[in-house]
């Protein structure tokens, strides 16, 4: 919200009270309690008919620190309240002196001024890195609307850069923005977000968590431009700050709060084809896509059905739609028995024609207005309503619908919609309105996610999930939603999966060639190559199909092109997976995520880093014209070895089967045995590729099982002209090429080759340290 009318006055209609003088400081047990008045309090005179703040400072976890400003205390709390893992005992120091109060959570630290200077500081080993001063929080009365606030402002150093807020098409950096964290269905064009989050962190490796699951608005260097103001309705403000000091370790420590990512599935990194939304289609019509692709040798991994596989105006009722699909459980067994993984597209809403309505009605299971009716309108499907997950036995209800989908053959399911939750409503559990609208993605996602892992095992359970709250980073995968075939929505998705990174999600995916419209070839080629460079690939679309040959013939050379090189790529790219599950680090990194200290790298948003390793620069040009950063070293390209030197901008143009893909320097790059399938044994005969590793540096790669858990790890160091390799665990027949390198002068233990593209060598015995001497 706006509270201010310039530097000097404030909206219309507004009175504000803000805490100014400390009067009294508690230190409890795991909690430090101030006490704040708006006024002198310290004669008797001023402790009458005034308000008084009170402060709570808490650390649900080392190096993050809780803040909740309170007027009245006496508001019932009702829920929902997000997921956070806080910790009892975790380790606390407050103190106590005539000048501040402080309390102390690993290397963080927050202090209260006393006196007349009021400020609230937060300090990193003693240092400074945001904080409020007088009138920077405060307590709004609205006297037009009858509504009361709570704000805050953190400051905004010279240089600042804010990243995050969930998924937002909009300028990456979020500078100079207002956000509001209200899901909507509002496409990837505009400042509408199906993933609001109400959680960022700047380039000063620190992160706020807004703690409310109700609209948040922010004010991002925008109302006040050295500021980021946050405001709420509400009698209490509540958030944390999280410490890094990197932009990684922010990560960390938010998704350990908030929750982890989950793994998902190695074959669900492979390609999906869908059949598309509004188009004809039935079984005839699944089987030509897949023997097409089968025909120009496309390798394919998952086949999704839209939502005609269900009858018209009868989404969701969960039942084959018999005109199409008169066998569906022997079609599902001859598709598996291809080797593909089944996706069925599912939202929930119950439409007034689905059988499932009426039942729904008579048990409780509907959403409610407040006199008893259950909500209905008449937008996606005639006389919806909407499933009330707080209760019970609709999530019973439901996830029996899904397990029998599950046992007829159905691998996972596109969680579609959920984001446009009415508030003039009643939930079964008492639940806030306003609070439920965003928090529903979870727990919507949060039901079909465990019913997958209830009937298939917790490692193969994935969703491909629109809408999403804080702490559903849990049931991946996400994807960008509703997007045009243009190159500007090419662009608009990336930043969305970008914020979606730096907001704590590990996995994200979008609609290959667009969503909206049919996409020239060029476009759906250039599109291609970003979306098989993207965590997950899907190609989908609206009213047009996305099989490649509809396009022309070098679509499906391409698309077999990128599908090969990530199936090739996997034993990096699961490793890559299984470091987002453990460590909260998107696969999709935005550049200043994994090169923090330079500042070049802060506004990059048209290319990004795929794991630590891999740079990825879309193209977004016909004629394949493209200018992209590299940071410091000597990085090649994966494909035609060509070498830049890093710390500029770089030109080049590309044809449809390649783009800007350049391997850091000191990278040891694992390439698997296998281009057809994502899901091998990543430990047979793998391929490490060596690039540039620097006199004084080490590079490591380890193999990770589809459970993620290490197998096999090769090391290499450089001192002088010596490389010495390292080995752990077992990959046989393993083989090592140095990039680059033409000819060797010692190798020991092992036998070599020149390759096209350096040394292949071959170790001939299963000796654990192999040196190699360069020319």
């Amino acid at each position: 919200m706006k509270i201010s009318d310039g530097n000097w006055l404030i909206q219309p209609g507004l009175t504000l009270i803000h805490p100014l003088q400390v009067f009294e400081v508690q230190h409890l047990a795991q909690e430090m309690v101030v006490y704040a008045a708006p006024r002198d309090a310290r004669e008797r005179a001023g402790q009458v008919d005034s308000p008084l703040f009170t402060l709570r400072f808490t650390a649900p976890q080392p190096g993050i620190i809780g803040v909740r400003i309170a007027h009245f205390e006496g508001v019932l709390p009702r829920g929902p309240h997000y997921p956070l893992n806080c910790l009892a005992d975790t380790p606390i120091h407050s103190e106590e002196n005539s000048e501040f109060a402080a309390l102390h959570s690993g290397d963080l630290t927050v202090r209260i001024t006393k006196g007349e200077n009021w400020a609230l500081d937060f300090l990193r080993q003693g240092e400074r890195i945001t904080g409020s001063g007088a009138k920077s929080a405060g307590y709004v009365q609205d006297g037009q609307t009858g509504k009361n606030y709570l704000y805050e402002r953190l400051d905004l150093a010279v240089g600042e850069t804010v990243y995050g807020l969930g998924e937002r098409f909009t300028a990456f950096v979020k500078n100079g923005q207002t956000v509001e964290t209200w899901n909507r269905d509002g496409g990837t064009s505009t400042e509408q977000a199906y993933k609001n989050i109400p959680f960022y962190l700047t380039n000063k490796g620190y992160g706020v968590l807004v703690n409310h699951p109700e609209c948040v608005s922010f004010e991002v260097g925008s109302e006040k431009v050295s500021k980021v103001q946050f405001s709420v309705e509400s009698e209490h403000l509540d958030y944390f700050v999280i410490d890094g000091p990197t932009p990684k370790q922010v990560l960390d420590r938010y998704t350990r709060f908030t929750g982890r990512p989950a793994l998902p599935p190695a074959w669900s990194f492979g390609l999906w084809l869908t059949t598309s939304f509004t188009t004809n289609y039935d079984e005839e019509t699944v089987n030509r896509f897949i023997d097409g692709m089968a025909e120009r040798r496309l390798p394919l991994h998952v086949f999704h059905f839209d939502c005609f596989w269900m009858k018209a105006f009868q989404w969701c009722d969960f039942e084959w739609d018999p005109a199409t699909f008169p066998d569906p459980q022997g079609m599902l067994a001859r598709l598996k028995a291809r080797g593909l993984k089944i996706c069925l597209w599912i939202n929930p809403y119950i439409g007034q024609k689905s059988p499932l309505f009426k039942e729904g009605m008579e048990k409780g299971f509907l959403l409610k207005r407040p006199g008893g009716d259950v909500w209905q309108w008449d937008k996606w499907q005639p006389g919806q309503a909407i499933v009330d997950f707080t209760h019970p036995g609709a999530c019973e209800w439901y996830a029996g619908h899904l397990k029998r989908l599950i046992d007829m053959g159905v691998d996972c399911f596109k969680t579609d919609f959920g984001e446009r939750i009415p508030t003039d409503v009643v939930w079964a559990n008492g639940a806030c309105p306003q609070k439920m609208h965003n928090h529903y993605a979870f727990i919507y996602n949060e039901l079909v996610y465990r019913t997958l892992q209830e009937k298939l095992g917790r490692d193969q359970a994935v969703l491909f999930a629109r809408s999403a709250s804080v702490g559903a980073q849990q049931f991946p995968v996400h994807w960008g939603g509703d997007c045009y075939a243009t190159y500007e929505s090419m662009a608009e998705s990336l930043r969305g999966g970008l914020s979606l990174g730096l907001s704590g999600f590990g996995f994200w995916s979008h609609d290959i060639g667009g969503f909206e419209n049919t996409a020239p070839a060029h476009i759906y080629k250039r599109w291609c190559a970003f979306g098989l460079l993207s965590s997950h690939s899907r190609l989908h679309g609206s009213k047009s199909y996305r099989v490649p040959w509809a396009y022309d013939d070098e679509a499906c050379d391409v698309v077999r092109h990128f599908t090969e090189w990530k199936c090739r790529m996997m034993p990096y790219l699961y490793t890559q997976a299984a470091d987002a599950a453990e460590h909260g680090t998107p696969m999709m990194r935005a550049m200043m995520l994994e090169f923090p200290d330079d500042p070049a790298c802060d506004y990059l948003d048209r290319q990004y880093m795929l794991g630590d390793s891999l740079l990825v620069a879309p193209v977004f040009s016909e004629r394949g014209d493209v200018s992209f950063y590299l940071p410091e070293g000597r990085w090649t390209h994966l494909f035609s070895n060509t070498r830049l030197d890093g710390g500029r901008w770089h030109k080049e143009q590309h044809d449809f089967t390649s783009l800007p893909l350049y391997v850091r320097p000191n990278t040891l790059l694992a390439l698997g045995s296998q281009d057809q399938r994502p899901d091998y044994d990543y430990c047979e005969r793998p391929l490490f590729q060596l690039f540039e590793l620097e006199d004084g540096h080490h590079a490591e790669s380890r193999l990770v099982d589809q459970a993620g858990m290490t197998q096999f790890t090769l090391r290499a160091e450089r001192h002088g002209q010596q490389i010495t390799l390292q080995t752990t665990g077992n990959a046989p027949g393993w083989r090592l090429c140095l990039r680059n390198v033409m000819t060797l002068t010692d190798v020991r233990h092992a036998g070599y080759q020149q390759d096209e593209r350096g040394t292949m060598i071959t170790p001939e015995t299963a000796a654990e340290s192999i040196t190699i001497t360069l020319p």
